[in-house]
This record gives C-alpha cells, structure tokens and sequence, in this order.
C-alpha cells in the first residue's frame, strides 16, 4: 500500500486505555497521524481528552473481535483488558478479544502491508520456575484456572502473529510486557500499585494477599512506552519476542512500605489468602532489550510512584474509587 500521506498512520488498538493513552500521546509528539480504536470496555475517553482536539487525533469506537478496514501503516495492537479483575468479569469476550483481535489486526497488517506490534505480557510465563525470565523461556501455565482467558489468550496471540510472519511474511514485533503503572491507571483494575495508593490516599487498610513476600518488577510508564517506540522502529528481522520491564524486584510488602511512606498515610497492612495461580516471582531478564533497543528503564520506583500518588490523589478528589480484589 502506497502512503500518500506526509504523516505516517498508526493504528492503536486500546488507546483510549492506560497503556495506549500513554502511547497515543508519545505517537503524535513524534509526529504520526493517530487512530485510537476502543471499545471503552476498561478504556476512557478521560484518557484521552486532551488529544480529542489534535487534528492530528481520531477515536474510533469499535471492538477488534469484528474486523476493521482502515489504511494505515503500522499498527500496536493493545487491545485487552489487563488486570485480574477486569479479564476474568467475561473471560470469554477476553479470549476472544486476545485471539480474534490478534486475526483481526493480523488481517488487516497482511492487506495494507502494514507493521504490526503485539503488546503480549509477563503473564505467558505463568507462576515462573525460571528466575529472572528470559524470552527463550516457555513458561509454567495453567491452561483451566481463573487466569487462563487471559494468559493462554496472550500465548495464542503470540502463536498467531509468529505464524502469520512465517506463513504471510508479515512484518511483526512482540513486546512481553511486565508490570507497569503511572498515571491514568484504573482506580479500579485490582492491580497492586494502584490498589495500595487508593487504599492509602483513603486511610483504608492495604490489603495483601498472601504474606507480601512474592515479588513484582515495577516499569513506569514513560519507560514502557519508549520501549515500545524503539522495538517498532527496531531493525528489519528482528520480531522479538522481546521482555521490557524493570528487572529491579520488591517484594509487595516493601511496595506497600513506600506508599505508605510517600503518602503520608495512617493505613495498616492487613493480610489476604493468595488468589489462586498468583505467581509467587515476577521478574524480567531484559538482556535482548538492552542488546537490540539500546532500552532499559529510567525512571526509580519512588520517583515513578510520586508522580502516579499525585495523579490519583487528583482523581479521588473528583469522584470516589472502590477497592480491588486482587493483584496482578
């Protein structure tokens, strides 16, 4: 497909949502002409607000299980509901949206001659038994358990796209994402980060599951997104999959320990029985980033958790948030 465009056309699926918000912003700082593609199940238009008036900026509401024909040249497929709480209300639709989507967005890549980016996950690794985890890993999944709709999913996905290069030749690249938080995170979602900063910033108890001992690798947002620009502008050939994170790990109790800290909050730590298939270890080897983007993270935890504190506290003045049920 010729572009006749001045302005590349960069498709994001999920942008109205945490991740995609962040990467719709970054996209037309570069340059690019953006369609945003949400069906606003966990997205907002409040994530986008600010961008609804760039001439420069679509939102296009629709839901990537059904097919989309649009021209553009590249595409970041992050279409996917991402926290426990959010991926398990309909675990079908999120399969679907995970393995459908994938077909969708591969379709559309192979017609337009598009490049397209897979925002996969941490989470094809499961309850890790390699420490840290490195790409070449395949992973300690449960196929039947309350997770699966959205770590099997991702794992499909990842199946498609793989297959669709080497079938098709279509011009692939897949990001395993680990955990990421900042600003425009759901108040909501059940994810750690998010729920201990509302639980504090409300001097309600910090629920943790388990006894706070497992571990999570913590990658602000700005870092993330960066990582996603430099593996879509990554050199031809090179698909990855490639793991971005932050490899410094904290146990959830010492997370807790600093919003606390940071918010100058009276909460107490009050301990919950672990969901079931929790992983007790989350840590990314990020080697092949280093070595290929020239990427890792910036941004310190204390640092990243002051700007996304003040982001909520900001939010909780405007309207109340209900707690979460579970970590991710």
């Amino acid at each position: 497909m010729k572009n006749y465009s001045i302005r590349r056309r960069v498709l994001v699926t999920g942008g109205a949502g945490f991740l995609g918000s962040h990467l719709c912003s970054r996209l037309l700082a570069d340059g690019a002409d953006v369609l945003c593609v949400d069906n606003l199940f966990t997205g907002t238009k409040d994530n986008i607000a600010h961008l609804l008036g760039n001439p420069n900026f679509e939102l296009m509401r629709h839901d990537v299980t059904f097919p989309l024909f649009v021209e553009v040249d590249e595409i970041y497929n992050l279409a996917c509901p991402a926290s426990p709480i959010h991926y398990q209300f309909d675990p079908v639709q999120t399969t679907k949206t995970s393995v459908h989507g994938a077909i969708n967005m591969l379709g559309l890549a192979k017609r337009v001659k598009a490049k397209i980016l897979q925002a996969s996950t941490s989470e094809i690794y499961g309850d890790p038994i390699v420490h840290p985890q490195t790409e070449d890993y395949w992973g300690n999944v449960n196929p039947i358990g309350s997770r699966s709709c959205y770590d099997e999913g991702k794992r499909c996905a990842e199946t498609l796209f793989f297959d669709y290069h080497r079938q098709y030749g279509v011009d692939i690249k897949v990001a395993r994402i680990f955990n990421t938080y900042g600003p425009r995170m759901h108040p909501n979602d059940g994810r750690v980060v998010s729920n201990f900063i509302v639980q504090a910033l409300k001097g309600e108890p910090i629920t943790i599951y388990g006894e706070g001992n497992q571990t999570r690798s913590f990658c602000y947002v700005d870092d993330l997104i960066e990582g996603f620009v430099r593996l879509m502008d990554s050199e031809a050939g090179f698909t990855g999959p490639v793991n971005l994170g932050n490899p410094v790990e904290f146990t959830i109790r010492e997370l807790a320990e600093a919003v606390i800290e940071l918010t100058g909050s009276t909460s107490k730590l009050v301990l919950h029985p672990l969901p079931a298939d929790d992983p007790k270890q989350r840590q990314p080897d990020i080697s092949l980033a280093r070595q290929k983007l020239s990427w890792e993270p910036k941004v310190q935890l204390e640092q990243g958790l002051v700007q996304t504190i003040a982001y909520f506290d900001r939010l909780l003045q405007l309207k109340p948030a209900t707690k979460g049920r579970h970590q991710a």
